[in-house]
């Protein structure tokens, strides 16, 4: 009797080749003709991916839960291979579709020669591989920066780069809430690099270029665009999973979002929001202009009381998931809780005490490995990789926001490898940054 082979292994013996061409009909017949519909989303083609003769890379700005449907019909008819969190394949949900479509894992934010090896298969025969350099999608509304050194992958392969840009999807999909919120939705197909840009720029240049043409604040757009969303009346749901803290008094988890208010149990601070994702505060209130800006005040908050205080702390009782390699993760589930104990967050990185598989188990991360957390579903947990082994974290209180908050930001102070946006070098002035990981290899 032959011996079951793990999950893991069995990704790495895929076939990675191009995807079959009936999957592009599939996919837009069912998911855009069909289901999509109703997400009335428009489509403007610039440059067509399907007069690229040769292999290529279509690139997008990560926005929500269902992005790879508006980049699968901005494609189309081309096929296109995904690349997908490596976390996903474990779950029932998408083992059966992933492996259809010939989709390609990636362990987020971490090193992952499979992808490598499974994109070059792709792109020697002639395919289209597709994937969100930020890694994630939109925790607030705006777009994170990308993961360093996204563009060696381009220099390597020498093959032209489009670039989908999404517009709408995230107020249709809020992390902090899993209501779809029907409105108004756009994609932009558009070349960004052709194969002579590869060779001519460096990857710091593209790099750059991918952060600015990323740029978003879904908020400012909207307000600009004027589309009424259908929010079911729980617009402001879970909102205070990442405007956690009161802009009037000051105190930290004492906002409360229900229905179309987002309210201050200290000091009675809040606003109302309408159906346009506009807040209208209270008398005498002090609210943001969007949510945006409020998650971006509590992130200068949080670049000055760390450098304030070399004792800071941050912690949360919280319970551990664990992926099973040889057991699929059902019900919407991402992975098996195996323990449980405290979480901590200082200046020497992430550190978990407590219990793992009913014995006592700990761990450490530095800023060196971790730089930002993963909020792959939604606000209620976070994840990330150790040593290539995936782990969910569940905080037993409404901590997300702040713990992803903390993360980045430690990780800019000690080390700044996975650097803000130029256009936010105002929150470090006269503020000590820590040493790039780059200039230290050189």
């Amino acid at each position: 009797m032959s011996e079951k082979m793990p999950i893991s292994k069995k990704l790495s013996k895929r076939n990675y080749a191009p995807a079959p061409r009936f999957i592009a009909w599939i996919y837009k017949t069912i998911m855009l003709d069909i289901v999509g519909r109703k997400y009335k989303p428009k489509f403007h083609i610039i440059d067509d991916v399907n007069d690229c003769d040769g292999p290529c890379f279509v690139i997008f700005n990560h926005l929500s839960r269902i992005d790879h449907m508006y980049v699968m019909g901005a494609c189309y008819p081309r096929v296109t291979n995904m690349i997908a969190g490596h976390s996903e394949f474990y779950r029932k949900k998408f083992s059966f579709i992933f492996g259809l479509n010939k989709v390609i894992p990636k362990k987020n934010y971490s090193p992952d020669k499979l992808t490598i090896a499974a994109t070059s298969k792709v792109i020697k025969k002639g395919g289209c591989v597709t994937f969100a350099p930020e890694g994630l999608a939109s925790d607030y509304g705006g777009n994170k920066p990308i993961v360093p050194g996204t563009s060696k992958m381009f220099k390597h392969f020498k093959v032209p780069v489009y670039l989908c840009y999404l517009e709408g999807q995230y107020l249709q999909n809020t992390k902090v809430c899993l209501d779809e919120r029907f409105g108004e939705t756009h994609a932009t197909m558009s070349l960004l690099f052709s194969k002579e840009d590869v060779e001519r720029l460096s990857v710091e240049e593209m790099d750059d270029i991918i952060n600015a043409k990323f740029r978003r604040n879904e908020y400012a757009w909207n307000k600009e665009k004027k589309i009424k969303w259908k929010t079911k009346g729980r617009i402001c749901h879970r909102l205070e999973d990442f405007c956690y803290k009161c802009p009037k008094c000051g105190q930290e988890f004492t906002m409360k979002g229900t229905g179309d208010k987002i309210e201050c149990s200290a000091c009675g601070n809040g606003a109302t929001m309408d159906d346009y994702y506009q807040f209208h505060p209270y008398e005498n209130a002090v609210i943001p202009e969007s949510p945006f800006e409020w998650v971006e005040q509590e992130r200068m908050d949080i670049i000055k009381e760390i450098r304030e205080n070399k004792d800071y702390y941050f912690e949360d009782e919280c319970q551990i998931g664990n992926l099973d390699d040889y057991k699929l993760v059902g019900n919407n589930k991402t992975s098996f809780i195996v323990g449980e104990g405290k979480i901590r967050v200082d200046h020497t990185g992430m550190h978990y005490k407590g219990t793992r598989n009913g014995e006592p188990y700990e761990f450490n991360v530095d800023y060196r490995s971790l730089y930002t957390l993963i909020t792959e579903v939604d606000s209620s947990f976070f994840n990330f990789y150790l040593r290539g082994e995936y782990f969910d974290v569940f905080p037993k209180h409404q901590t997300v926001g702040k713990f992803c908050l903390l993360v980045e930001e430690m990780h800019r102070y000690h080390v700044n490898f996975y650097k803000n946006f130029p256009w936010n070098n105002h929150m470090y002035e006269g503020l000590e940054l820590g040493i790039d990981l780059k200039n230290e290899e050189k």
